[in-house]
């Protein structure tokens, strides 16, 4: 053996250490110059991804819903042939664009188009009597919709009016609500799964493994809703074969239609599921509002897409014996079979471009802020219980809270020519309607306006006086419209049935361009959407922005910036509402930004996983608490209470306050965001300084490094030794 000396200058030694090349200045620069392309792309996805996703449900709702008026609604009209062309030119002549009219030849033919729904609604002329036929069943909006767009033309033509719904609502479902909170949970059990699965476990996504899956998720998914909805909650009875059928083909559908969408775009097949499945799908499906009152492109989604498939089919099934599902079903098959073949063709069509192809890289390494799990069961089961629990929440909260809409302890002023008049009046009231109002005798009308206009009542019913032999009725529009037709309804009835006129005077009504009130709800979303996501989406696009000192300027830019964005999607692109920029564009920016702190301090806990009681608090417990779907006199009594403390009241009573109150109570609503925001900033400051937060990606490495193969000696030679 060979002795070299470190010093020994008898010959160079036989092998030399490889070296690597010492980088130039020229690869230095160019690290740096891709890491800071890098940090840049980071920075934009993180913005970007929020961006796309809160204004497409703002922009994409408002525009579908904020101002609904008939569009060629189908209306039969039945009759002697000369009383029902005259009737019909004149229904058409009165608004050409609002109404399709179908001449038939009995009221038995003019009933069954309605029961098949073919027509929206129809009326039968009789001589001196016009029925008016709708069913309800088939959507109350609907209903309320045909009436009052029949009524004014019978009465014009001195006919009395009579009105039969030929398919009530069952009183388990009285506003029909649960057909509607199925299809969207269903939408979102099908779609949701795919982009936590390929970006937390692609390898599930391989067509023979991913469609067996599917099967058994939906069917799991199927056996929960039907679960929630049926034996819990009583909103569905009976039909439990077809019910879970039903549920089981569409979440098998839409997961089928999301795997090929995933294969051509990737991560961004999320964006693409939500345009189709929730933006259109779910305004499109005529659950909610009908497409009649809509622009003319959502019937016509109508027709084809997998959320009006799935709510029909669940309708037919539910109120009308099943029939008229068969076509909608077919549209759920069909879709899935294209969308299968499909993915099976580009599956083969890649394989034969690129036999050798790399798996698929995985984003994100767990769901709950940690380390990836070594054991796959966990990783896997943690991706079930996400999807798993947003469904349950929607319908345990959301459906819980307004699938029974009626007024309880509804405030009522009621006004007569002295205090002891009003109370005999509020005792009389009482013994027929109990428990649905709180009834408060007043002596001046004038008082009674301004508790109205300052939403301390719902409305105030004036008696007739010797000056005013009518009563009079305030209302408040603005103030939210479920309470003001409700109101509006039993009043009328009450002076019906006292044999007195009722005059209506409403105190704040709505604008045209936003009839129904959508305007507040949905900018309210917006702000609550853009808070809580940038978070989420930012702790996995760019894990260097979660340290607080540079969290917080990147927040508050945001907020500063997407406020300004939403409301010029509501103003100038949709036009649901006109003006206000400088008082909802700082409103919006606090209720951004507070938001955003709040789901920081989840996300340090949990992760991804923030993004439940997230939800679970600001959105399906705040939806219903804002009063802006539904009068929270008309839901649970837990949700008066949860009104004044929660994000999403305040930003909604905000956002009615600047547009239709001059902006009165605003400074009590920016103190309950800024509470939220406040504590939750304390919070976040207590947890970083307990466990720092970690601003890189977790490591996705599963399998062990293999270790590397010894190095081969030179032939002939014995390594050298030093």
């Amino acid at each position: 053996m060979t002795n070299l000396s470190p010093t020994s200058t008898d010959s160079p030694p036989e092998t030399e250490p490889a070296t690597e090349p010492e980088p130039t200045d020229r690869d230095s620069a160019a690290a740096v110059k891709r890491a800071k392309a890098e940090k840049i792309g980071r920075y934009v996805a993180m913005f970007l991804m929020p961006l796309l996703m809160v204004s497409m449900l703002v922009g994409g709702y408002l525009a579908a819903m904020h101002s609904p008026e008939p569009n060629n609604m189908p209306v039969a009209v039945s009759g002697s042939a000369q009383q029902a062309d005259s009737f019909a030119g004149a229904l058409t002549s009165a608004n050409p664009d609002a109404v399709d009219v179908r001449r038939v030849d009995s009221a038995e033919e003019a009933r069954q188009l309605v029961l098949d729904r073919e027509v929206s609604g129809a009326v039968d002329l009789a001589g001196e009597t016009a029925t008016v036929y709708t069913a309800g069943a088939a959507g109350a909006s609907q209903s309320g919709t045909v009436t009052a767009l029949l009524a004014p033309q019978v009465l014009a033509q001195g006919l009395s009016l009579a009105t039969e719904d030929l398919a009530p609502l069952p009183e388990n479902d009285m506003a029909g609500l649960g057909a509607m909170f199925m299809t969207t949970a269903l939408m979102l059990a099908g779609y949701m799964p795919l982009s936590l699965v390929l970006s937390n476990s692609p390898e599930l996504l391989r067509f023979r493994r991913f469609v067996p899956l599917l099967a058994g998720w939906s069917a799991l998914i199927a056996a929960l809703v039907w679960t929630v909805v049926g034996p819990i909650m009583g909103v569905v009875e009976g039909h439990t074969a077809a019910v879970l059928g039903i549920c089981w083909l569409s979440v098998f559908a839409v997961g089928s239609v999301q795997l090929f969408l995933t294969r051509i775009l990737g991560p961004m097949a999320v964006l693409a599921g939500m345009l189709f499945l929730m933006v259109l799908g779910v305004p499109a499906s005529n659950m909610s509002m009908s497409v009649h009152t809509m622009p003319a492109l959502y019937p016509f989604l109508h027709s084809f897409l997998p959320a009006a498939a799935t709510g029909e089919s669940l309708r037919s099934v539910l109120y009308f014996d099943g029939d008229g599902a068969g076509r909608h079903l077919l549209v759920l098959a069909i879709g899935t079979a294209v969308s299968l073949l499909l993915t099976l063709a580009l599956d083969a069509l890649k394989r034969r471009r690129t036999p050798d192809a790399k798996p698929l890289p995985v984003n994100v390494a767990s769901l709950h802020g940690g380390p990836r799990p070594k054991n796959r069961v966990w990783r896997y089961l943690t991706l079930a219980f996400f999807p798993l629990a947003m469904v349950s929440m929607m319908l345990t909260m959301m459906l819980g809270a307004m699938y029974q809409p009626a007024p309880r302890d509804m405030p009522v002023a009621v006004v007569g020519a002295t205090t002891q008049q009003a109370e005999q009046a509020v005792a009389g009231l009482e013994e027929n309607m109990s428990g649905l109002f709180d009834l408060r005798a007043l002596d001046s009308a004038d008082e009674a306006r301004e508790q109205v206009r300052d939403r301390e009542i719902t409305a105030a019913y004036v008696l007739p006086s010797a000056e005013n032999p009518a009563a009079t009725l305030y209302t408040n529009q603005a103030a939210g419209v479920s309470a003001q037709q409700v109101v509006s309804q039993i009043f009328a009835q009450v002076s019906a049935g006292q044999q007195m006129q009722l005059a209506t005077e409403e105190i704040a009504p709505l604008p045209g361009e936003d009839s129904m009130g959508m305007a507040t709800m949905y900018l309210a979303m917006g702000w609550i959407m853009a808070g809580f996501m940038i978070i989420v989406v930012g702790a996995t696009a760019q894990p260097a922005s979660r340290p607080l000192r540079r969290l917080l300027p990147v927040v508050a830019g945001w907020s500063v910036g997407f406020s300004a964005f939403l409301w010029v999607i509501v103003d100038v692109f949709v036009g649901a509402i006109d003006g206000h920029f400088l008082a909802l564009w700082g409103v919006g920016a606090v209720a951004i930004f507070c938001v955003a702190m709040f789901t920081t301090v989840f996300e340090r806990l949990i992760g991804m996983l923030a993004i439940l009681p997230v939800i679970g608090i600001l959105m399906f417990l705040g939806v219903p608490a804002s009063g802006a779907a539904m009068s929270i006199y008309m839901e649970p009594e837990i949700f008066r209470f949860l009104h004044g403390i929660l994000p999403m009241p305040a930003a909604v009573e905000s956002i009615r306050s600047i547009l239709y109150f001059g902006g009165d109570t605003v400074g009590s609503h920016l103190l309950t965001l800024g509470i939220w925001g406040a504590a939750s900033l304390v919070v976040v400051m207590i947890i970083d300084r307990i466990k720092p937060p970690k601003d890189e990606a977790w490591p996705v490495d599963e399998a062990p490094v293999p270790e590397p193969a010894p190095a081969e000696a030179a032939p002939d030679r014995e390594p050298a030794t030093v």
